[in-house]
């Protein structure tokens, strides 16, 4: 059975999280059952896996209107107005208007820094903003220091063995 959006009903200018399993896609809700989102060109968005190295390696991206249930397919999703604690959401018409406009456009596409969750918060708050990234750049950070701090012990482990080796052949 296709997803409707009765259960939690979308207002238009919605953000709508869907979930690809390593990943969320982001797409705006404009109404009937419709939604706008960006798609990295040459992308098959029918699946959690499907092409992700077109995801990190396009640099180009298409705009597109698709009905919701072709776009989520199977997948869960959910409304996520993720940023309007922080931000003052657009009026509904105008994010609606700019996305129908933008639909057909080829955009630049970077997973980091202008990726299909930078384009939907761009459209809502009028700032271009990825959670998803900043997530994973904390995670980075975290697992980069987790190295080094495993790296410096074996060194220094290692330096301690070398120094008690050289004290029981003085003896």
């Amino acid at each position: 059975m296709a997803p409707t959006l009765f259960d939690n009903p979308a207002k238009p200018g919605d953000l709508v999280e869907i979930s690809r399993g390593a990943f969320k896609h982001w797409a705006v809700y404009i109404g009937g059952n419709e939604v706008v989102h960006l798609m990295p060109l040459y992308a098959d968005d029918s699946g959690p896996f499907s092409n992700l190295l077109s995801f990190l390696d396009s640099g180009v991206a298409e705009v597109r209107r698709q009905k919701i249930w072709e776009l989520v397919d199977s997948d869960d999703y959910r409304i996520n107005n993720l940023l309007d604690d922080e931000y003052e959401p657009r009026e509904r018409r105008i994010i609606v208007r700019e996305a129908c406009r933008m639909v057909g456009q080829q955009l630049s596409y970077c997973v980091a820094t202008r990726n299909c969750e930078h384009f939907v918060t761009e459209l809502r708050y009028g700032k271009p903003e990825s959670r998803q990234v900043k997530t994973a750049a904390v995670i980075a950070g975290v697992a980069t220091a987790g190295v080094a701090i495993v790296a410096l012990g074996a060194a220094l482990f290692s330096s301690l063995l070398k120094d008690d080796n050289k004290r029981r052949n003085r003896k």
